[in-house]
Parts: structure tokens; C-alpha cells; sequence
């Protein structure tokens, strides 16, 4: 907060950390992997949470089976997502969203090849 961040994204949920999201004030998205770290983020009062790792159908599989006991949670996996495996993910009824770095080749970052990177993010939104 005080270098100017406008939200916090962990890759790991613990009571400290939540601690000190909210001591921060700052919007906060805490990851998860498994339904002792989803309880623990709802104790603290979250209901969008990052879901990584994310790998594959082995995630797609979990998020299927915390839609019956943690309702009204949204989850943004990241961490293995890719173009290929993207919609199965987004067609997940508590799935907002995705966070994948292949959007953001560290080559093309390093080049500012940002006309790449636009090209990425239109392929991604253009899938169905």
C-alpha cells in the first residue's frame, strides 16, 4: 500500500497473511488449494479466491467438487492455465475468471512487444 498498490494477490493463504490484508485495508485475493485453505479464507470473509496451482483437469475435477459444500465462492485459477485448457476452467459455474502468464511471454515483456501480447489476450477472448 504504501509503494502504491491498489490490491494483493498471494499465492498461498495463511492466517498471517490474511491478518495483514486486513490490517492493510487493500483488497485481497488469497490463493487456495485445498477446503481447509477455503475455510480459513472464509473466516476471514473471502469469497473470490485464487485457486493455484492450476493444474489441468486434476483442478477442474476439484473446483466441480467445491461447488456443493463452498457456495457462493468465486475462484480465479492460475498457474498452469493455458490457451489450450483455458474454457474448461471459464465454463465452470464458480470459475470468474483466469490468470495465465502465457498472455505475457517474459520475451515479449522484455521487448515490449506489446502488439504480441494484444494478439494473445484477443485469441484468448475470442475462444468458445
Amino acid at each position: 500500500r504504501d509503494a502504491g498498490a491498489q490490491f494483493a494477490v498471494s499465492p498461498g493463504c495463511t492466517e498471517r497473511l490474511a491478518a495483514a490484508a486486513d490490517d492493510s485495508g487493500l483488497p485481497y485475493l488469497p490463493a487456495v488449494m485445498t477446503p481447509s485453505e477455503v475455510l480459513l479464507a472464509l473466516e476471514y470473509g473471502y469469497r473470490s479466491l485464487k485457486l493455484f496451482p492450476a493444474n489441468g483437469n486434476t483442478s477442474v475435477k476439484m473446483l466441480k467438487s467445491f461447488k456443493g459444500p463452498f457456495t457462493g465462492i468465486r475462484f480465479c485459477p492460475t498457474g498452469g492455465i493455458t490457451a489450450d485448457n483455458l474454457l474448461s476452467f471459464l465454463r465452470l459455474p464458480n470459475v470468474a475468471c483466469v490468470g495465465g502468464s502465457w498472455l505475457t511471454p517474459a520475451d515479449a515483456l522484455a521487448q515490449g512487444d506489446w502488439a504480441r501480447i494484444t494478439q494473445l489476450a484477443r485469441h484468448a477472448c475470442g475462444l468458445k
